[in-house]
């Protein structure tokens, strides 16, 4: 793709605003309540699903199946509503009060247990809570490009708000097993079976995380929007126009479907790996899961010096390079007697595998408004409900990967929920199921995002070309 490059630097002019810290930390508070819920969601619901709820691994891998099924088909319908319509209350951000109500209260009742093993139970609350999430997370997603044109505060606001998905990451993974030994002091097992504890943990991580939803939609100003007379006519044959037509959309879907299998994946197996595989405490896991998020704490902020550095496509293979590193010492760790008592070993890797997923898996929502903006720049439509909801697809299809994968692969191994020692080959395929399957998807990820093309220079002047396309017709 050639582009005539303007030169010099943009003042703040319309469309590329400039954006005060309580902005973004207004917006990146929307990504800390998400992840309060759905990171909850991710990480324990197998686990509770298996060992609380009483379903079999691979009757709960079929069912995250088809939940993903069914996203796929009210993804697209989500973005293009959003897209048509205008609420009074916002755009985008009004969906942050209308769906982060009703996704509050599925979470919990997925976490309740009066319906014990039921499987239409364990269906609807499940499936309730994933099309709520969609209904805020994909217009969540639009607001982003909502805010400005500008790369560089685009980076910013993406790094600030990383770093807050990440503490809601660090409260979850470190955590939950914290807070289930609150509610259940008595539980004498690593990791709380008690169906009450697991509904007081939930409750008390979804009404926070409501209330900031509420902060959120009170802290964004949306000022990138296409008119309403622009978009009343999209529909959703749409998304499969963008997606056949807008290649950058195309290659950061696919890495989209990637990324999200590997961490889902990775993050589902981590409570089975301290418990069965390490036979560690209750402490140990809240150490390991907490591990998946402090590097944000460190990494996040030094990103926009990162990026100027070494560029886009250098850091995102310097940090996915890492990740790949961190998974193979996990693996031989994990594969030497000797060193599995060696927890410090294990929370070493762990944390270098966690820098590099958490930088490189964190920068890609940053490219979200880029692909937008491109689209909108060949066809003259900014349709971001459109484009989030397909990357809502992607990232979802590889989040139903992240469900389907280890309930299959610990049916296959033979693993049982009532056998403190597992077999061999079960601990070996919770091993792959931490370390080697998702290293391969980090190396098919590396080879995705080395075909994308939009560099700064080449964003930047696409914004410019739009603003001033859209001045000439006012």
């Amino acid at each position: 793709m050639e582009l005539a490059l303007n030169t010099g630097k943009t003042a703040e002019s319309k469309g590329f605003y400039k954006l005060s810290m309580l902005q973004c930390v207004g917006f990146g508070s929307g990504d800390l309540a998400q992840n309060l819920i759905y990171q909850t969601i991710s990480m324990y619901l197998l686990f509770f699903y298996t060992n609380v709820y009483g379903l079999d691994p691979a009757v709960a891998a079929v069912m995250f199946l088809i939940v993903r099924i069914i996203d796929v088909i009210w993804d697209p319908l989500v973005g293009t509503f959003v897209d048509k319509h205008d609420p009074k209350m916002g755009k985008y951000r009004s969906y942050l009060v209308l769906g982060g109500i009703p996704l509050t209260a599925f979470a919990i009742l997925c976490f309740w247990n009066g319906f014990s093993g039921s499987l239409l139970y364990a269906y609807v609350t499940y499936v309730g809570l994933s099309m709520c999430y969609t209904l805020v997370n994909v217009p969540y997603g639009a607001l982003n490009a909502s805010l400005t044109r500008d790369t560089d505060e685009i980076t910013k606001l993406t790094s600030v708000r990383m770093f807050m998905a990440n503490v809601g990451g660090l409260a979850v993974g470190m955590g939950i097993p914290i807070i289930l030994k609150l509610f259940d002091p008595s539980e004498t097992s690593d990791m709380s079976t008690s169906d009450s504890a697991w509904l007081s943990t939930m409750t008390l991580y979804g009404g926070i995380g409501m209330l900031l939803l509420f902060f959120c939609f009170s802290q964004c100003k949306e000022r990138v929007v296409m008119d309403k007379s622009a978009t009343e006519n999209v529909k959703v044959s749409d998304l499969w126009m963008e997606f056949v037509h807008n290649r950058p959309l195309r290659i950061l879907a696919f890495f989209f479907i990637t990324a999200f299998a590997m961490m889902a994946i990775g993050n589902s197996a981590g409570a089975y790996y301290i418990n069965y595989n390490l036979h560690g405490s209750a402490g140990e896991l809240s150490i390991f899961m907490g591990l998946g998020s402090i590097p944000a704490f460190i990494f996040m902020p030094m990103i926009p010096a990162i990026k100027k550095m070494v560029g886009k496509k250098g850091m995102f293979h310097i940090f996915l390079i890492t990740a790949i590193v961190g998974m193979a010492m996990l693996y031989a760790v994990s594969m030497i007697e000797s060193l599995k008592s060696q927890m410090w070993l294990v929370y070493v890797a762990q944390f270098v595998k966690s820098t590099g997923v958490i930088v490189a898996t964190g920068y890609m929502w940053a490219l979200v408004p880029e692909v937008i903006s491109f689209g909108e720049y060949t066809h003259g439509r900014r349709i971001a409900g459109i484009v989030n909801a397909l990357t809502g697809i992607f990232y979802k299809a590889g989040m139903a990967l992240g469900g389907v994968v280890p309930g299959l692969v610990l049916a296959f191994v033979g693993f049982d929920k009532d056998v403190a020692e597992q077999t061999l080959f079960a601990q070996q395929g919770i091993l792959w199921l931490v370390s080697v399957i998702p290293a391969i998807l980090l190396v098919v990820a590396m080879f995705i995002i080395s075909r994308y093309e939009l560099d700064d220079e080449v964003i930047d002047d696409i914004n410019r070309q739009i603003e001033a396309r859209n001045n000439e017709e006012v």
